[in-house]
């Protein structure tokens, strides 16, 4: 008997709904900031062969996630649509793919925490710097920059602490499913 053949292998299905589990979890109650946003991204980076799919799959989740927010919280969640913000968080989501291409073949707990931070540290430098650039909150100034930083930093903590989670979550996760099914390390590595 012959099984339709499906868009995705096991392997990267597998990876895609882990990406929308956790980018789905934003609805659940979090501090502010505390979310799968850079991890599901750089996991996305890591493990998807195709790069396309690496940098999609995490967008298109962020999304969906997002989409449920709106109909959730409404009129203000809805602006945020509208806003550069928006589109900074998600060029961060796709930037943060592709620096999770570093990881490709070399998936470790000390590179793991390393891109992590680094793609924490982005989404702190191009969210805030954007809020500075394109809003009407600080002056156009260094030190309306400089306080477009420090306002941030009270977030920052919860957006490591958030990717960290995620990341170990995500990785670790996978790394047990990948030792349970080996079938799984030839199709997403």
């Amino acid at each position: 008997m012959n099984r339709p053949a499906s868009l995705l292998p096991a392997g990267p299905l597998l990876l895609a709904v882990l990406i929308f589990a956790a980018a789905l979890s934003r609805v659940l109650p979090h501090p502010p900031n505390f979310s799968p946003v850079e991890a599901v991204a750089l996991f996305g980076g890591a493990y998807f062969a195709r790069r396309g799919w690496a940098v999609a799959v995490p967008l298109l989740a962020m999304f969906a996630s997002d989409l449920v927010l709106g109909l959730a919280n409404g009129g203000i969640y809805w602006n945020y649509f509208a806003s550069a913000g928006y589109l900074l968080v998600y060029a961060c989501i796709a930037l943060s793919a592709v620096l999770g291409f570093g990881l490709r073949g070399k998936v470790g707990a000390g590179r793991v925490l390393g891109y992590s931070l680094a793609g924490s540290l982005l989404f702190f430098v191009l969210t805030n710097a954007g809020v500075w650039a394109f809003g009407a909150l600080y002056p156009h100034t260094p030190a309306g920059l400089a306080a477009a930083f420090a306002a941030g930093i009270p977030f920052f903590q919860w957006t490591v602490l958030g990717t960290l989670f995620y990341s170990a979550l995500l990785f670790g996760g996978f790394e047990l499913l990948r030792r349970q099914l080996p079938a799984l390390r030839a199709q997403t590595a």
